[in-house]
C-alpha cells in the first residue's frame, strides 16, 4: 500500500477519506456489537460527527463529474438529511427506526459509495492495488 497518492491529494480529501475510514470501522463495531450501552452511545456520537464530515467533505470533491455533482453526492445528500432523523430516533427510544435509518446510512454511504471509490483509476484504487 502506497500512501503518497492519498498524501498528495487536497486536503478536503484527505479529511473525507479520514471521515470515512473512521465511520465505517466504528460502523463495523456498532453493528457487531451490543446495542443499547454507554459503549455504543458514545461510538454512535462519534459515528456520526465522522459521517457527517465524510458526507459534507464529499461536495467538495468532483472527480467523477468535474464542476459538477454526481450520483454519489445524492448518497451524500442523503445522509446528510437521514443523520438528524437517526440520531432523532434513538433520543426517542424508537429503535427499530433508528436502526434501520443507521444501517441504511452503513450500507448506502459506506459500502455502496465506498465501491466505487475503489474503481481503476481513482485514488482507494492507487491506494491499495498499484505499487
Amino acid at each position: 500500500m502506497d500512501l503518497a497518492p492519498l498524501l498528495q491529494s487536497p486536503w478536503v480529501l484527505q479529511v473525507h477519506v479520514a471521515g470515512a475510514v473512521l465511520t465505517f470501522a466504528i460502523g463495523c463495531v456498532l453493528l457487531a456489537g451490543v446495542k443499547g450501552r454507554a459503549m455504543h452511545r458514545t461510538l454512535g456520537y462519534v459515528w456520526v460527527v465522522s459521517m457527517a464530515v465524510t458526507a459534507i467533505s464529499s461536495f467538495f470533491l468532483h472527480s467523477i463529474n468535474p464542476g459538477s455533482f454526481s450520483f454519489i453526492h445524492a448518497i451524500s445528500a442523503w445522509t446528510v438529511i437521514v443523520l438528524p432523523m437517526g440520531l432523532a430516533a434513538a433520543r426517542r427510544k424508537k429503535i427499530a427506526q433508528h436502526r434501520k435509518h443507521m444501517a441504511g446510512m452503513f450500507v448506502g454511504g459506506m459500502l455502496v459509495a465506498g465501491l466505487f471509490s475503489f474503481l481503476p483509476g481513482r485514488l482507494m484504487w492507487h491506494l491499495f492495488f498499484t505499487a
